[in-house]
């Protein structure tokens, strides 16, 4: 009874929480296996920022629950930010559940499987379903483990849970708690384990991550303590590369600017949630800027790093949302260029500041507006991956590709993802590649490796 599969739902840092709950496990005795049908438990780690994501998960659990009226020594457990959210009441409708576990007790995971599984085998009653959904002081230190039977290319890094915004639409202050940094030592040597194990790339993750470590750390030499971690984790051998995710417009200083000028190991490349291009429904949504101070923060970066690439988020819909509104966001929008962007369709999220204004705009509104701002995407995107044919770059291979015999896939330091005929080896290494062609996702491209006649033969030896 100790194969576990784990499914994941929502954002990066969701999956750093599953990696690490895998590495316990694994830990502590069980196999992490990869297709739900030959586990003996399946963990549901879930989202709660959109409905929609919600809704996969309940019905997930749901088909779930009728292996399990065949098998009753089957488990079934949901953790992560939606069963925070909704705690007990999920086992109002979905009774099968045994395990429903928050997102500040991923730790405890494997001593609650270890007593299920030990009352099952010894034949007593089936054990009431275990929630575990209480604060816990010093939860960010837990998972922290990257342990893993695979070799890591790139890692993500959590330095911190929880968030103190209270966007007026998002749910993420109730489902993890206000912000608690992990402390910078206990982060550096978990990047350095990583560099040990051959990780080369690096992304520090947190729900407001250029807030670390304010309220546990002073400035130095007017540099944040994120600056500071950054500074860091630059210095380890090992490392090439380091990004981080997300970021927030307030407390994005000229500090952090700066970096992208004088610190090369960290990527061209920044996430940076716009949300809307209208100062009303900024306002609206309580994110305490202005699109010009948005905007102006990108110029700086520009000016700093010229070829940047940049990514957003952005909602549409949002109670109110006009067609001035959304015009506003359409031009600045395109007027910026972002290179990649995660679009959504506003959906009501209980508990929020929001949920009283309701949903006042329709659906097909909705996804008239979110397809405008995806041909814009698709349209610069596109446009600037075509200004990259037949030039070269540096790629990260990160493993192979989902489809394509012989195909590998890698990453440019701009985030773009890149795909080469190649061989197994290349995987974990770094290696020039000139691009021969381009859609609006993706590169694709051959090896350039000096004094190599037949290229291709080689790359695929």
């Amino acid at each position: 009874m100790n194969r576990v599969y784990i499914k994941t739902y929502g954002c990066q840092m969701n999956e750093r929480d599953s990696e690490a709950v895998a590495a316990m496990l694994r830990a502590k005795g069980y196999s992490i296996v990869d297709n739900e049908f030959d586990a003996d438990v399946v963990l549901l780690n879930t989202c709660s920022v959109r409905d929609q994501a919600e809704q996969k998960a309940i019905g997930k659990a749901g088909h779930l629950g009728k292996r399990k009226r065949k098998d009753p020594n089957f488990i079934i457990g949901i953790m992560g930010c939606m069963a925070q959210n909704r705690g007990d009441d999920l086992v109002d409708s979905l009774p099968d559940l045994d395990l429903i576990v928050g997102t500040q007790k991923f730790h405890r995971v494997p001593e609650h499987l270890d007593k299920m599984i030990a009352t099952l085998q010894g034949q007593g009653p089936r054990p009431e379903t275990i929630i575990d959904l209480a604060e816990e002081v010093g939860s960010q230190n837990t998972i922290k483990s990257h342990s893993s039977e695979k070799k890591q290319v790139t890692a993500f890094v959590s330095i911190m849970q929880g968030c103190n915004m209270h966007c007026s639409y998002c749910i993420v202050p109730k489902t993890r708690g206000a912000e608690r940094a992990r402390p910078m030592e206990a982060i550096v040597e978990e990047i350095k384990e990583l560099a040990r194990g051959g990780t080369r790339e690096v992304t520090l993750l947190g729900q407001i991550v250029n807030q670390y470590g304010l309220r546990e750390f002073p400035f130095v030499d007017k540099k944040s303590p994120f600056v500071q971690l950054i500074e860091k984790v630059h210095e380890i051998d090992g490392i090439e590369r380091i990004r981080f995710t997300s970021p927030h417009p307030v407390g994005f200083r000229d500090d952090l600017i700066q970096c992208y000028g004088r610190l090369p190991k960290l990527c061209e490349y920044l996430h940076f949630p716009m949300q809307s291009g209208s100062n009303r429904i900024l306002k609206a949504m309580r994110r305490p800027y202005t699109i010009e101070r948005f905007q102006k923060i990108i110029e700086k970066i520009r000016a700093v790093r010229p070829d940047v690439y940049i990514s957003t988020d952005v909602i549409v819909g949002f109670p109110g949302e006009t067609e001035e509104d959304f015009e506003l966001t359409r031009r600045h929008f395109e007027e910026i260029g972002f290179d990649m962007a995660y679009l959504f369709k506003y959906s009501v999220r209980p508990g929020t500041t929001a949920e009283p204004l309701r949903d006042p705009i329709s659906k097909e509104v909705k996804e008239q507006r979110n397809q405008i701002l995806l041909n814009i995407l698709s349209e610069h995107s596109l446009r600037r991956n075509k200004e990259l044919i037949n030039t070269t770059e540096e790629v990260l291979f990160e493993g192979p590709a989902k489809k394509g015999k012989d195909m590998f896939l890698g990453r440019t330091r701009g985030n773009r993802v890149v795909l080469v005929k190649a061989s197994p080896r290349l995987v974990g290494q770094f290696a020039k590649v000139r691009f021969e062609r381009a859609t609006a996702s993706t590169l694709f491209g051959e090896l350039v490796l000096e004094g190599v006649e037949n290229i291709s033969e080689l790359a695929l030896a």
